[in-house]
């Protein structure tokens, strides 16, 4: 039994264990459920809170919202826009027919609400569902990536408010999904869907779905046939891109599309889609009438004007009633189509090359004229005026030779040195002609576009004045700088901007250093009266003496380099650059594109009045024979193109050029020195060029390298000594400011000429009588003027006063002579005779002899070191 009760206790010990498990675990369970309860509520409260908030925004944003009128809903007023001189050019929005309700046929009435809100019958002016789809797609891929919007919403946009993406914001939002709500209890879904059929804008300056079926197809809308229902309905969303004039192929798609969704929605059976899909998107189309003769020419000045006026106001010019003045110039505008699009100048291969021109008032900023395009039809057609191009040379002036004198203070004659050389990464750097001239000046090397000196001066320049200059020329976006905050290396000599910044950055360095951001209008006034100022600022972006040098190296390319053929102007100081894009190795080996070919070539000029930029390429630059070539002159386009617009805009105006400010100096220098040095005395006048200075930076030092002037020896002494029966000739040596250059004597004595390095000579039992020794200094190669001194030798046997006689006459002949050492061979002529007359006056006067010998007796002793080296 007491085993029975050991195992009564051990099993007690284990029931109770299993009795605290469930406890625990019961415990545990209720724990758990206690957290969820508390996640729970927790997570309720937040959405309550959430959804509060949410409406609590919702009503603050919507107490604001515009209030909206029959009037915003059916009128769309006229926007107008104005020349620089105030006249009218272009009108918007006149052009509308008006459709009632009965008479818009239920086949588009299916096609737009097929691709525009499916549930349109079913929603009070916001479609949740569809926001939902919204919703997600925003979390995805970011706000404003797929739009939530009814048909409702739309018209709300389309009467009061902007379309443009940025202006998408959760207030915006917020406003007109209130302003559809209370739209959808004021009016009936037929009249809000007729609304929106007559409000949308349809390209080509056509407003309302009425108002482009007569455009398009010439017919009533009630008389639309399916496909071309479905070819209007799809055009709201992107009128000028699905513009079957102008892009076929994109509308055609467009239009496949909303047939599709008529047949997923179930409003055509799937034969009637085929059909319909089969026809082409042109058939039906009535040939283009333009009423506006000017839409063609100022077509892409206009595609500007609007983008601007949007990004700078937020306004849309094509709804909201402006009057917009701008500063285009009709006759340039004018010139510039016709040279683009007229086959009068014969300059184009074919009518597939594309050209984008931009005039610019250097003075001002305002753009005067833009070529976007070229042989093509419509309205807002691609701008490529305003688009990224390759530039190639043009942009060196703005990264590399600019900062280097504004920075650096480098002068046009700054030597550099072309040679073999490759980028940090090791990769080769070549020239144009793929060879290298060695030392250079920078103005060679900017003139002859040289790839090898530019990259050199843009290392010296460095990143960030490179970046300095770039943004105060106002290229803060250049596209590296955009990307990754820096320039790359080969941005030093080929580079990429649109046309129009490329014309516009130029400016300042033709007006002495300013800059205007270009801009199209002037100012803009609303429907209500208020007047916007549009004009943007002007700074004084780079210093006038990197102006005036940059426009001065530049000017040489108009002058005397190879373009100057092409757009020189009688009468028209100019100055200007050329570039040109290149393919790499790889893409002309994949495609097969002959040595020589170019995908693109650009060229920019400018006067005192105006800056021209002009780009040429082709849209598919890989697609046979859309290349550009020397061999066939097409590289030579934009600058022909250039020479037509700047001489016809140079017809109107004072051509003048540009003064040299006082910050610079123009010197002349030798050339070929390096550090730059002055000419010297002997530098010939074909090694001589003139280059300019910033003030204060100008050459010191003279040069040497052909010669210095020499003048006559000093200290040239000659004395007789009779006990040698020897004449003993010195002088004192002569300095070059070259101490690299030799000097050597030419002595002359009678007929005998000697040359020598020493500084003394002796003449050994010389004939008696009067012995005239002439002296020069020999150097480059050249002989000065001569210092001369007489001397006279006794007959033998005469008495010693005699000698000593003969002394004196020849130490006050040495006298005479050390006083014309310093002039020229022919006054060194007329000191001999002064001395001989001297020479006659001492023999007479024995006083006067005998201090003379004394004289040269000293003279005799003092100078044996030369006379040993003369013997030697």
């Amino acid at each position: 039994m007491p085993e029975n009760k050991e195992m009564s206790r051990v099993s007690n010990k284990k029931n109770q264990k299993k009795s605290g498990k469930r406890k625990n675990n019961q415990k545990k369970k209720k724990s758990n459920k206690s957290w969820f309860k508390k996640i729970l509520i927790a997570v309720v409260a937040l959405f309550i809170i959430a959804l509060l908030s949410g409406v609590g925004l919702f009503t603050y944003y919507a107490s604001s919202a515009p209030q909206i009128t029959l009037e915003n809903l059916v009128d769309n007023p006229s926007t107008v826009y104005y020349d620089s001189e105030g006249n009218e050019i272009y009108s918007s929005g006149q052009e509308r027919e008006l459709v009632e309700a009965g008479e818009i046929p239920q086949v588009l009435v299916d096609a737009v609400l097929s691709i525009e809100d499916q549930r349109f019958y079913n929603h009070i002016g916001i479609d949740p569902i569809r926001i939902a789809g919204a919703v997600l797609a925003n979390v995805t891929d970011g706000f404003g990536a797929e739009g939530g919007s009814t048909i409702t919403q739309q018209l709300i946009k389309l009467s009061v408010f902007s379309t443009k993406q940025e202006d998408q914001t959760l207030k915006r939002k917020a406003q007109e999904a209130w302003l559809a709500i209370k739209l959808e209890q004021e009016y009936s879904k037929e009249q809000i869907l007729t609304f929106y059929i007559n409000k949308v804008y349809m390209s080509d300056n056509q407003y309302g779905m009425g108002t482009a079926s007569e455009h398009y197809f010439g017919k009533p809308v009630s008389e639309l046939e399916l496909h071309e229902a479905a070819l209007l309905a799809g055009m709201s969303q992107a009128p000028n891109v699905y513009n079957p004039y102008t892009n076929p192929e994109r509308a055609k798609q467009r239009r496949d599309t909303v047939l599709y969704m008529m047949y997923e929605n179930e409003k055509i059976s799937q034969e009637e889609m085929n059909a319909a899909q089969d026809i082409p998107v042109t058939d039906g189309l009535v040939e283009k009438q333009d009423n506006s003769a000017d839409s063609q020419v100022i077509d892409s000045y206009l595609s500007t004007v609007i983008a601007e006026v949007r990004e700078k106001t937020g306004l849309d010019p094509q709804t909201a009633g402006l009057k917009i003045y701008t500063n285009i110039d009709m006759d340039a505008q004018q010139q510039v189509y016709n040279v683009l699009n007229s086959d009068d100048y014969n300059i184009f291969p074919d009518d597939e090359m594309q050209t984008a021109v931009t005039v610019v008032d250097v003075n001002t900023g305002q753009l005067k004229a833009i070529g976007g395009s070229r042989k093509q039809e419509g309205q807002m057609l691609f701008n490529h005026a305003t688009e990224i191009k390759q530039i190639g040379s043009t942009i060196k002036p703005l990264t590399t030779y600019g900062p280097a004198i504004e920075y650096l203070d480098y002068s046009t004659y700054h030597q550099v040195v072309d040679e073999p050389t490759t980028y940090e990464s090791g990769q080769t750097i070549n020239n144009w002609d793929r060879d290298y001239e060695g030392q250079i000046s920078m103005r060679r090397a900017l003139v002859d576009s040289r790839n090898v000196p530019t990259y050199k001066i843009f290392k010296d320049v460095g990143q960030e004045n490179v970046k300095s200059f770039l943004t105060s020329v106002g290229l803060s976006d250049y596209p590296s700088l955009a990307k990754d905050n820096t320039v790359y290396e080969a941005d030093s000599f080929s580079g990429s901007l649109s046309p129009i910044d490329l014309a516009a950055s130029y400016a300042p360095f033709a007006n002495g250093g300013e800059y205007t951001e270009p801009y199209t209008v002037s100012k803009v006034v609303t429907a209500d009266g208020e007047e916007i100022d549009l004009t943007p600022s002007t700074t004084q972006a780079i210093s006038d003496s990197t102006a005036y040098m940059i426009t001065d190296m530049l000017k040489d390319v108009v002058d005397v380099g190879t373009t100057s053929h092409l757009v020189s102007i009688s009468g028209v100081p100019q100055a200007g650059k050329t570039g040109t894009a290149n393919y790499t190795s790889d893409q002309m080996a994949e495609h097969n594109i002959p040595n020589g070919a170019v995908p693109a070539s650009a060229y920019v000029g400018y006067t005192t009045n105006y800056s021209v930029s002009v780009w040429s390429g082709y849209t598919n630059i890989f697609e046979e024979g859309h290349w550009l070539s020397d061999d066939d002159g097409t590289r030579e386009i934009p600058r022909k193109v250039y020479r037509e617009v700047m001489a016809h805009l140079s017809e109107s105006v004072e051509n003048t050029d540009w003064t040299r400010p006082s910050s610079v100096s123009e010197v002349a220098v030798e050339k070929g020195s390096n550090p730059a040095a002055l000419p010297g005395p002997n530098t010939p006048s074909s090694e001589i060029v003139r280059e300019l200075f910033v003030k204060g930076t100008e050459p010191k030092t003279v040069s040497s390298n052909f010669g210095e002037d020499l003048s006559a020896p000093s200290g040239l002494k000659a004395s007789y000594d009779a006990e040698a029966n020897e004449v003993i000739i010195n002088w004192e040596a002569y300095s070059l400011d070259n101490s690299d250059e030799n000097v050597a004597y030419e002595l002359t004595i009678g007929d005998q000429k000697v040359s020598t390095g020493d500084l003394g000579y002796v003449v050994q039992n010389p004939s008696e009588g009067t012995m005239t020794i002439q002296l020069a200094v020999k150097a480059y190669g050249k002989t000065g003027p001569t210092a001369s001194v007489n001397v006279t030798i006794p007959p033998s046997g005469e008495e010693e006063s005699d000698e000593n006689e003969d002394e004196s006459e020849s130490e006050e002949s040495e006298s005479s002579s050390s006083e014309s050492s310093e002039s020229s061979e022919s006054s060194s002529s007329e000191s001999s005779s002064s001395q001989s007359e001297e020479s006659s006056s001492s023999s007479s006067e024995s006083s006067q002899a005998q201090e003379s010998s004394s004289s040269t007796e000293s003279s005799q002793s003092s100078q044996p070191d030369n006379e040993d080296e003369n013997e030697e």
